[in-house]
């Protein structure tokens, strides 16, 4: 797409049900701005937190309640509108809106028309927890700057790439068809651009590169990358499926949903609550933040120690999976929350793997730093790697580009 607008920053916005987190960023050295997130909306208690990066005056909060996404947006326009960086200005090129679904339809970004905000209303049944939050983000945003490309971004669209034989499921086929069941995969946009800055950090093109990305925060997933394409991942139709994560069961026998409804009386909703925000780690021993499951590790705590082992033994399971899938690794890289703050899942998650040349250096594991590294030892058949994500500028990346052919290139 050609567009007459010249300018050099694109906002970003990640809607959720009752939150809005956003950044705005110059492409022409990526570099930020403003940063904030309204959170709470529709409360008495909800909350604005802006950081004016370019301006270097310290944040600025606002208390009180936030009807809706309507008044959420207006109320950061007006903050970025008090640092000279309103959403009138000439210098906006576009506004990027992470959207967590995109089915098949979408397999790159694109820019936001109503037959595409039909498509992203027909994939709610898939995605009732993202997609409406993200719709809601982009009228809003539309009925702000109606004249501004408005760019969707799809959580699932890195994954597209998959062959039928990882992304079908062995169920009837025509029931499968119907009703959209296969594995859509989601933190694709994380996926992205870890894989590609791993193969910038062994000095080679993401094409010559194969890599597993562990994804690993409150939500986690895994994906086998080759070269730069992804070919298996972690979450399925739902992000449910794949990794232990903070409060989600991960991979379950799908026949315990039926043992609790016979057994145990549950019905749907009731099932839907405990695999997803009563399971995971919080389900084991009671908390989801890995480092008091650490310091209680640490302190001989029998449930957190146990808690640990599983989420520890299913990474490990996704390791050996995606090698075998992928044949040959070049690099395994680390990204997210507790991937790139938790040098004893790193640590423990390589353990044992020396065979299929994989290894930690003890001492690089244990350095904390904000940038790509490798922390494993030279003599390491494959590389392992600690790469920060940015989703944001992953976003902002890909809408800049789209609105401004040749911009990055």
């Amino acid at each position: 797409m050609t567009t007459a607008n010249q300018g050099t920053r694109v906002l970003v916005l990640n809607s959720g049900s009752s939150s809005v987190k956003y950044q705005l960023l110059d492409m022409r050295d990526a570099s930020r701005l403003a940063v904030g997130l309204v959170e709470r909306i529709g409360e008495e208690t909800s909350r604005l937190k802006h950081t004016p990066l370019a301006t270097g005056s310290g944040s600025r909060e606002q208390n009180g309640p936030i009807a809706d996404h309507a008044a959420a947006l207006k109320a950061v326009a007006a903050e970025l509108a008090l640092d000279g960086l309103g959403l009138d200005s000439p210098e906006l090129a576009a506004i990027g809106h992470r959207v967590v679904h995109g089915g098949l339809k979408f397999s790159a970004p694109t820019v936001i028309t109503d037959e595409v905000l039909t498509e992203i209303e027909r994939l709610v049944p898939v995605a009732p927890l993202h997609n409406p939050a993200n719709i809601t983000g982009i009228l809003t945003a539309r009925a702000l700057r109606p004249d501004l490309p408005q760019v969707a971004v799809f959580d699932t669209a890195f994954h597209t790439t998959m062959p039928e034989s990882a992304a079908r499921y062995a169920i009837d086929v025509a029931t499968a068809d119907e009703y959209r069941i296969r594995r859509y995969g989601f933190h694709g946009t994380s996926h992205a651009y870890v894989s590609r800055e791993t193969a910038r950090l062994l000095g080679k093109a993401p094409e010559d590169v194969n890599v597993i990305v562990l994804h690993l925060g409150n939500g986690a997933s895994a994906s086998a990358v080759r070269g730069g394409r992804c070919v298996d991942t972690s979450m399925g139709l739902t992000p449910l499926e794949g990794l232990v994560m903070g409060t989600r069961s991960g991979d379950i026998d799908p026949a315990v949903t039926f043992h609790l409804k016979r057994v145990a009386g549950m019905s749907a909703d009731d099932i839907d609550a405990l695999l997803n925000k009563k399971s995971g780690l919080v389900g084991l021993c009671g908390d989801n933040d890995m480092r008091e499951i650490r310091r209680r590790c640490d302190e001989g705590d029998e449930k957190a120690q146990l808690a640990f082992d599983i989420y520890i033994h299913r990474l490990k399971k996704y390791i050996g999976a995606y090698y075998a899938v992928l044949g040959k690794v070049d690099a395994i890289a680390f990204t997210a929350g507790v991937g790139e703050n938790a040098a004893p899942v790193r640590e423990a998650a390589i353990a044992g793997l020396e065979e299929l040349g994989l290894a930690v250096d003890g001492e690089l594991n244990a350095v904390r730093a904000d940038t790509a590294r490798l922390i494993s030892p030279e003599y390491a058949r494959v590389a392992v790697a600690v790469v920060p994500t940015d989703e944001e500028l992953e976003i902002a990346s890909q809408a800049y580009e789209l609105v401004t052919p040749g911009a990055n290139s």
